[in-house]
């Protein structure tokens, strides 16, 4: 996030924030969903969300007015700080608070790399001194475990801002995927930290800006399923049954002791901020003594009070009206040729067919997912050219004998059918939907790298058993011999007629065939966004598309 001088810079800033805000954006549904810890209450991803748009909206709003660097990170800190809402909002504010105020008084001497790492470090530390009671398995070690991990990368010769950040936001979807197992909430519901998986997107924004990738998926588990009673912790006959947050103008030494009076009365303390202005964030049964203790210590302002039941009512309710809304809606069923394209779909809300060469599904296959689904509209992606003729079967028979409306988006590879998948809207008409994911299939240039297993002529000459092969739209367009060089020759090929992001499918054994290709994209063509998954499939140790 800096310019060769040296200085932090600010248009760098505004694209990160604009990244993070959109990325926030289109996670906020499932992060959302992730809560659970330390209330179900499904408001994490919408608090972060929120957070970072209001830093977004003061740094733009100080640029306008005609701000000079300076004053226009102090106004990212501020807004961060004034618009962060709940326990992860507030945390995520003061990480960012922090971040960007070291960066900004990094010392010239200091390599670009180490400011990033230092810089994260001070943040993380920053973050556990702001709650009372740090808790593992939560945003905070998704944090630490970035910050050690930028730190270990940039004491590593010729390491430079962006190979600084890109481990920091791999290593924080390690994290996040280790955190149901430091806490026991988590396990038991089967998901990941809410807060931790919303950080990892902050992250993952901005990799990709520092990069031009964008990060895979972190592989953890995303469905809530329903979750039993808690027995310990908020939302108890135990539990603190209110949060309260405020603003608080106060000295700051005054606000040790506040902090010791709020950590008696409740749990979940937050307090951050500086310079006379905080952000103060408990739960508590006690909502009178919680405010009393910050008129001792200064102005309190902006008081705002959850009743937890209510607000988990609320929010159970919503989701009784979202379920009843989709049963009987529409469904999407795709046919996936691996486990880690199983995931994929599934994640993205499909009911997932298995298939794949050697084990293309049969029309009863097709047909019961369609009718076991329980929509009344459903849209099928094959995925495979020898299965849209299986798919359009399975769709006249279940229009015919069950009364539903079905259309197939004639999808010839699995990366058409990611394509697909992710324009898909409900909202739509059914017609409208089923338009935009064909055309969007269809824009979807796809590819693959595969190995000959006999001796073949090819529309690219003869092949022998174990040569390379690389596959455009269905056709073998490259023989070679190393799987990079012809992964890389299909990719230049496809990529000469244009393309704006670039996706990556990497199948079983096939090491870091998908990621040293994601390398040469970035190197070669600087303004494509990659995207790399881990799909599992056989046969194929790379499946590609261009958009």
């Amino acid at each position: 996030m800096e310019r060769a001088g040296g200085d932090l810079e600010i248009a760098t800033v505004l694209r990160f924030l604009d990244v993070a805000v959109d990325a926030l954006a289109a996670a906020r549904e499932e992060v959302d969903a992730l809560n659970v810890y330390p209330v179900p209450d499904g408001d994490t991803g919408t608090n972060m969300y929120l957070t970072v748009s209001a830093a977004r909206d003061a740094v733009g709003e100080a640029i306008a007015a005609g701000a000079e660097r300076d004053a226009a990170l102090a106004a990212f800190g501020r807004g961060a700080l004034l618009g962060a809402r709940g326990n992860s909002g507030v945390i995520l504010s003061e990480l960012l608070r922090a971040l960007t105020g070291r960066l900004a008084r990094r010392d010239p001497g200091e390599r670009h790399a180490a400011a990033v790492a230092n810089a994260m470090h001070e943040a993380t530390e920053a973050a556990y001194r702001a709650v009372g009671r740090p808790v593992e398995g939560t945003i905070l070690s998704v944090s630490r475990a970035a910050s050690q991990a930028a730190l270990e990368r940039a004491e590593q010769p010729g390491a430079r801002s962006r190979d600084v950040f890109a481990a920091a936001a791999a290593a924080a979807r390690e994290a996040l995927a280790r955190t149901p197992d430091q806490l026991d909430v988590l396990r038991h519901a089967g998901v990941v930290d809410a807060g931790g998986r919303g950080l990892s997107v902050v992250l993952d924004a901005g990799e990709t800006v520092l990069t031009g990738r964008r990060p895979p998926r972190p592989a953890a588990p995303t469905r809530v399923p329903v979750p039993a009673p808690p027995t310990e912790g908020d939302l108890t006959e135990e539990g603190p049954a209110y949060e309260v947050m405020y603003l608080l103008d106060a000295e700051d030494a005054a606000v040790d002791a506040l902090r010791g009076r709020l950590d008696a009365l409740g749990d979940s303390l937050v307090v951050v901020g500086g310079e006379g202005l905080w952000n103060v964030h408990v739960h508590v049964d006690d909502v009178g003594a919680a405010v009393e203790a910050g008129i001792e210590a200064g102005r309190p302002h902006r008081i705002r009070v959850t009743h937890f039941a209510e607000q988990v009512a609320r929010h159970e309710r919503e989701q009784r009206a979202q379920q009843t809304e989709r049963a009987g809606g529409r469904a999407v069923v795709a046919v996936a040729a691996g486990p880690g394209l199983t995931r994929l779909f599934q994640d993205a809300g499909a009911v997932v067919v298995p298939g794949g060469p050697g084990r293309r599904p049969s029309t009863g296959e097709v047909l019961a997912a369609i009718t076991g689904s329980g929509a009344h509209e459903v849209v099928v992606l094959p995925n495979d050219a020898d299965s849209v003729r299986v798919a359009r079967i399975a769709a006249g028979t279940a229009e015919a004998d069950h009364g539903l409306r079905v259309a197939v988006v004639p999808t010839r590879a699995q990366t058409q059918g990611l394509a697909a998948l992710a324009v898909h809207e409900p909202a739509r008409s059914f017609d409208q939907d089923v338009l935009e994911m064909t055309a969007t299939a269809r824009h979807a240039r796809h590819g693959a790298v595969t190995v000959a297993a006999r001796r073949a002529l090819t529309m690219a000459g003869w092949c022998e058993p174990g040569d390379v092969l690389g596959v455009i739209e269905g056709d073998f367009a490259v023989v070679g011999a190393d799987l990079h060089e012809v992964a890389v020759a299909v990719l230049g090929r496809m990529l000469a007629g244009g393309g704006e992001l670039v996706t990556l499918v990497s199948g079983e054994g096939a090491g870091d065939l998908a990621e040293r290709a994601a390398t040469w994209v970035g190197g070669a063509f600087p303004h494509v966004d990659v995207v790399v998954y881990d799909g599992g499939q056989d046969r194929y140790p790379l499946l590609l598309s261009v958009e």
